[in-house]
């Protein structure tokens, strides 16, 4: 089974085993989602819910937040860490879009990419599940899994894995995919403790790179 072949039965077998998946940051504008992925870097999706309610309670649209300076940001945002460079990124994202966009989220990666605080992973999220355009976001679970998978060889960087399964994966399937592979890293295929591969869906075709057995 080639790479192509081998990433159409993890995405048909992942769609099986996690027939919902969805991105488990809250929002229910394309602004908050921006908001909440700066402050998942290193913090927990639950505990980026958690504080965000404070912060939107607070500044309830892009203007309202790009009216706060970044040390009254900081003050709500802090228990996500790294509080001061994420309140800056956030402070100049929003007037940003307030100043440029007429407080709307652009829906064009390359404009995305502009906003401070912004990088790929995040750009093809917002793409992927506010616009519904085709996305590959790269995170921590998707580099781990698709190495350990064999659907890429040794490869760690984020974008040159995200071209490598722009190669692999219909671009119809890539966002969701991506959140299973969230899903499946947090289940079963774990970073911190050894992968449950005797409770794995894919056991009997990963290749377990990197994985002691």
């Amino acid at each position: 089974m080639d790479k192509q072949e081998l990433a159409l039965v993890v995405i048909d077998r992942l769609k099986k085993e996690y027939p919902d998946a969805g991105c488990t940051l809250d929002y229910d504008d394309a602004w908050k989602l921006l908001v909440s992925v700066r402050l998942a870097a290193q913090c927990t999706d639950a505990r980026v819910n958690v504080v965000v309610e404070g912060l939107y309670a607070k500044y309830p649209d892009v203007n309202a937040l790009a009216e706060a300076t970044p040390e009254e940001i900081e003050e709500i945002v802090r228990p996500c860490g790294l509080g001061k460079s994420k309140a800056r990124d956030i402070s100049a994202c929003m007037r940003m879009l307030r100043d440029e966009y007429d407080g709307k989220v652009p829906d064009d990666f390359n404009k995305l990419l502009k906003l401070p605080g912004v990088g790929r992973k995040s750009a093809n999220l917002i793409m992927g599940d506010v616009f519904g355009k085709p996305a590959i976001v790269t995170d921590t679970h998707c580099i781990r899994l698709c190495n350990r998978i064999g659907l890429v060889d040794g490869i760690k960087e984020p974008k040159k894995v995200e071209m490598e399964l722009w190669k692999l994966v219909p671009p119809e399937e890539g966002s969701d995919f991506c959140h299973r592979l969230v899903m499946h890293g947090r289940e079963i295929c774990t970073a911190r403790t050894h992968p449950y591969c005797e409770r794995c869906c894919l056991s009997d075709i990963c290749m377990k790179a990197g994985v002691e057995t």
